[in-house]
C-alpha cells in the first residue's frame, strides 16, 4: 500500500474512526485501525475500527500509488496525525512496518496481523432520515439523563421510538425523564418500532455531525413492513456524509414514561433560560453533589437558595412570570441546570405539582397553544 491524502482530511477521517477503538481491547488486533485500499482507480481510503459492539468507517480521497490493507495502532496513529505539520501525508506499507512521512516528520509503526481482525458488521437496511442537526440536537437534549450505572443496562441507553412521521428519544436514571420529539423521515410510512441504544454511543455519533445533510438511521430488527422483527441482536446503524456507525441495540424494554408525566398543574413559571442558568450556577458555588437548591417561587420573582447553618450559603432572586399558589421546591443543582440546558427557546416553563412531586421543564412551543417538543421530568429533593 502506498497513498498520499491532505492532512486535514486525513487526520479528520482517522480522528473520527478512532471513536469506536476499545480503551481495553479483548484481543490486542481490537486496539487496531485498518487501513483499505481496494481500488486504485477510484481514489479512496477506507478507515475502519470495531470492538465486537460499535463499530466505525469513514473514506477520505486520497492519490493512490498501490492499493493494499494495512492494520496499525489506531491510537497511536490518531495521537500521530492529530500533530502532524502542516504538508501533505504520504504513507506507504514495507513488511511488517507502516511508514508515514509529512514535510520533514517521520514516523515508522509496527504492523497488527490483519488476517486476525474481525469482519465488520453490515450496515442494515435504511429506515429513515432526518437533519443531521436535528438530530445531534435532539440526542444532546436527551443523553444526559441516561444512567452511567452499567449494572442496569436498560437505563444506560436513549429510547428512540419510530411512529409514522414521528421520533421520539427518551432517557431516565430514574430520577429524571427526558424526552424529544422530532420529525423525521420514513422509508415506510407504516414503521412503528423502537431501538434502544447505549447513550454513550449516540451521543459520540450525534457530536461529530456538522450543519447540513441528513443522517440516515437503519435498523437490523424492523422487517420490510416497518415493524419489529426481532430482538437480542438487533443493530442500529447511522450514516452520514459518508461516514458509518453501527451499535448493537440494548435487549431489553425501556419503561413506559407518557403516563409518567403530569397533566395538570398547581403552579407554572415561566423564566427566562439564560440568566436562570447563570444565578442557578452562582448559587450552586456553595452547594456540593449531596445539597439541595431551593426554589422559592412567588409572585413575580423566585429566590434561589444553597447551603444552610453553619456550611457557606448564597442566595439570589430573579424576575419570573408566575401563576399560582407560592411554591418552594428544591432540586439537585445539576439535574435542574441539565433540564434547562436542553431548553432551546429564550424561555422555559418550569411547571409544579407540589414541592414532594415531580416538576416538569419545557421549552416554550413552536406555536402558540402547541405541544413543546421537549419535556424533562425531575423528580425534587426532600428539605427540612
Amino acid at each position: 500500500m502506498r497513498f498520499r491524502a491532505d492532512r486535514d482530511a486525513f487526520a479528520d477521517a482517522i480522528t473520527w474512526t478512532a471513536r469506536a477503538l476499545p480503551v481495553r481491547p479483548a484481543v490486542p488486533v481490537l486496539a487496531g485501525m485498518r487501513l483499505d485500499i481496494t481500488d486504485a482507480a477510484a481514489g479512496t481510503l477506507g478507515l475502519s475500527a470495531f470492538d465486537y459492539e460499535v463499530s466505525t468507517r469513514a473514506s477520505v480521497d486520497v492519490q493512490v500509488e498501490e492499493p493494499g490493507s494495512v492494520l496499525v495502532s489506531g491510537r497511536l496513529l490518531s495521537e500521530i496525525v492529530r500533530n502532524l505539520p502542516p504538508y501533505p501525508v504520504e504513507m506507504r506499507t514495507d513488511g511488517s512496518r507502516a511508514l508515514l512521512t509529512c514535510g520533514s516528520a517521520r514516523f515508522t509503526l509496527l504492523t497488527l496481523p490483519i488476517e486476525d481482525y474481525p469482519t465488520l458488521p453490515s450496515m442494515p437496511d435504511v429506515t429513515g432520515s432526518l437533519p443531521g442537526d436535528v438530530f445531534a440536537s435532539a440526542v444532546r437534549q436527551v443523553a444526559p439523563s441516561a444512567s452511567r450505572d452499567d449494572t442496569l443496562p436498560m437505563l444506560t441507553g436513549v429510547n428512540l421510538t419510530f411512529s409514522g412521521g414521528t421520533v421520539f428519544l427518551a432517557a431516565t436514571d430514574r430520577y429524571r425523564i427526558a424526552v424529544r420529539e422530532a420529525w423525521w423521515q420514513p422509508r415506510s410510512p407504516d414503521v412503528d418500532t423502537s431501538a434502544l441504544v447505549p447513550a454513550r454511543t449516540l451521543f459520540d455519533t450525534a457530536r461529530s455531525l456538522t450543519s447540513g445533510g441528513n443522517v440516515d438511521i437503519a435498523l437490523s430488527a424492523v422487517d420490510g413492513s416497518g415493524a419489529r422483527a426481532t430482538r437480542g441482536e438487533g443493530m442500529i446503524g447511522f450514516e452520514y456524509a459518508g461516514r458509518r456507525t453501527t451499535t448493537r441495540l440494548i435487549d431489553s424494554d425501556f419503561i413506559t414514561y407518557d403516563s409518567r408525566f403530569p397533566t395538570e398543574f398547581a403552579a407554572t413559571a415561566e423564566v427566562p433560560v439564560a440568566p436562570l442558568v447563570e444565578a442557578v450556577k452562582r448559587v450552586a458555588l456553595v452547594a456540593d453533589r449531596s445539597t439541595p437548591l431551593r426554589l422559592s417561587f412567588g409572585q413575580g420573582e423566585v429566590v434561589l437558595e444553597a447551603g444552610s447553618g453553619d456550611d457557606a450559603q448564597a442566595a439570589e432572586a430573579l424576575d419570573v412570570k408566575f401563576e399560582g399558589e407560592p411554591m418552594r421546591i428544591a432540586f439537585s443543582p445539576q439535574y435542574f441546570l441539565d433540564g434547562l440546558g436542553g431548553v432551546e427557546s429564550e424561555t422555559a416553563f418550569l411547571n409544579f405539582t407540589a414541592p414532594t412531586k415531580p416538576a416538569v421543564i419545557t421549552g416554550a412551543p413552536a406555536e402558540e397553544g402547541g405541544r413543546p417538543n421537549y419535556r424533562y421530568l425531575v423528580m425534587p429533593l426532600r428539605v427540612a
